[in-house]
């Protein structure tokens, strides 16, 4: 069996290729770094680091956790092509492939779709369909890939569509910033949940051990991404605006720590409301959640954590999404609104998205900055929340 995984950085090594190898998987890596492309096939095997107490490996449902102990585990069976010098090569491992992976971040995927359309033409007819999930923080992610295919194969869509699947996950594990040296060794930690749905395989679904397949995977989408990405976002902002550097400190601030639990328990409130999610699991979701964000072996930046500002104040995005649903239901919003007035107050010389943030507040209107990040309408029930605290944050720079 073979796996090509678009995105042989820390995320794609450290968990998405790691479960990968444990399935059985010859590893092949697809990248356009040269330097992280050579490393890669500079040796015949790396190390997966778990660091941190303990740790949870999250069964299906959210129930069913079983502690396990830090462990190495060794990663062998892969090498990589980089993308951008030899495309051929990888689409030529994508014909012959039974999986495709990516974790290259959204708005990369639609340079993932070229290679592959090409590798789908050459594909054999008669072999089971290319098995393809976009392991991405973002919601339906596969589905974004999906209709980026679909548009580039144009009217040859109709002969190439029996030749793939395609399967929305959900996914979950901290990879923080790697130490000097450690070469393409990754150090992650012991938690991790990947949640695939199941329909799109019928019968036939792929041999990830440790991953769960479920019906509906809405509610394993959102909660993820409006309790770990949230959360680790609202943490890392509101450390920023106090001046303090990393994730696990910010949440040793009692005042910190409780404001970003109470935007964690409004985006519960939203899950219980939409999904009828059982509210003392997501309480225990929640401290499982910070917990993991205070882990002190892993040493992760609010600099880090909270790059790309504008991404994450956007529409269907960590903030926003949750948001502006609780506000069309009438749920509190208020402690998801102090979150994103911390958003527009990162401002990181270093991080592209920071920088046009930080230009656009100076330049333009409330209302114009307010709808241009969030787009949201004018007459939503939250516009009037964010233009407030866009015009309080200009008050300040002004």
């Amino acid at each position: 069996m073979k796996a090509v995984h678009f995105g042989a950085g820390n995320i794609g090594r450290g968990f998405v290729g790691l479960l990968l190898h444990e399935g059985g998987y010859e590893l092949v890596f697809s990248d356009v770094a040269a330097p992280l492309v050579d490393a890669i096939n500079g040796v015949s095997e790396y190390t997966v680091h778990e660091v941190g107490e303990g740790g949870e490996r999250q069964q299906a449902g959210g129930v069913g956790r079983s502690p396990i102990e830090s462990r190495d585990t060794v990663v062998t069976g892969f090498r990589a092509i980089n993308s951008a010098t030899h495309p051929d090569e990888v689409i030529e491992q994508i014909a012959g492939a039974n999986v495709v992976t990516t974790a290259v971040g959204p708005t990369v995927l639609k340079f993932v779709a070229p290679h592959i359309v090409a590798g789908l033409a050459l594909r054999d007819p008669s072999s089971p369909p290319l098995q393809v999930m976009a392991c991405e923080n973002a919601i339906n992610a596969t589905d974004v890939l999906r209709d980026e295919i679909v548009a580039l194969a144009g009217v040859a869509w109709d002969a190439l569509a029996g030749r793939a699947v395609f399967a929305n996950t959900a996914v979950d594990r901290i990879v923080p910033a790697q130490p000097e040296g450690g070469g393409v060794d990754v150090t992650v930690e012991p938690f991790y949940e990947w949640a695939i749905e199941r329909p799109p395989f019928g019968e036939d679904p792929p041999n990830i051990p440790g991953a769960h397949f479920v019906d509906d995977l809405a509610p394993y989408i959102e909660r993820k991404l409006f309790t770990v990405n949230t959360g680790h976002a609202a943490t890392a902002y509101f450390g920023a605006v106090a001046g303090i550097e990393t994730i696990s400190g910010a949440l040793s601030d009692a005042g910190i720590a409780n404001r970003v639990g109470a935007a964690l328990e409004e985006t519960s409130a939203l899950l219980v409301a939409k999904h009828g999610l059982d509210p003392a699991d997501l309480a225990t979701y929640r401290a499982t959640i910070l917990r993991r964000f205070r882990n002190p072996a892993l040493p992760d930046t609010v600099w880090r954590v909270g790059r790309q500002p504008l991404r994450k104040l956007s529409r269907h995005e960590r903030f926003v999404g949750p948001a502006a649903e609780a506000a069309e239901r009438g749920l509190s919003v208020d402690a998801l609104v102090a979150a994103m007035g911390a958003a527009l107050a990162f401002d990181d010389s270093e991080d592209a998205e920071s920088v046009d943030l930080q230009r656009m507040l100076r330049d333009r209107d409330a209302a114009s900055v307010t709808a241009s990040v969030t787009g949201l309408e004018h007459d939503h029930p939250l516009f009037p929340r964010i233009e407030a605290i866009v015009a309080a944050r200009q008050a300040e720079l002004a």
